[in-house]
C-alpha cells in the first residue's frame, strides 16, 4: 500500500519549518513551490 503525501500537510509543515528558521515568506515560498512533481511523488520516473 502506497500512502500519497498530502500537499496541504506537507506545506504547514514548511511553514513551521520556515518560522522556527527565520525564513522570509518569499524563501518559504520557494521552499512550498520547488520541485513540486517531486516532493508530491508525480515525476520520479517521468522523463521530461
Amino acid at each position: 500500500m502506497e500512502i500519497q503525501p498530502d500537499k496541504q500537510n506537507i506545506d504547514q509543515m514548511d511553514t513551521v519549518l520556515a518560522q522556527a528558521l527565520g525564513l522570509s515568506e518569499s524563501q518559504l515560498d520557494f521552499i512550498i513551490n520547488y520541485g513540486i512533481k517531486y516532493r508530491m511523488g508525480q515525476g520520479a520516473s517521468d522523463d521530461d
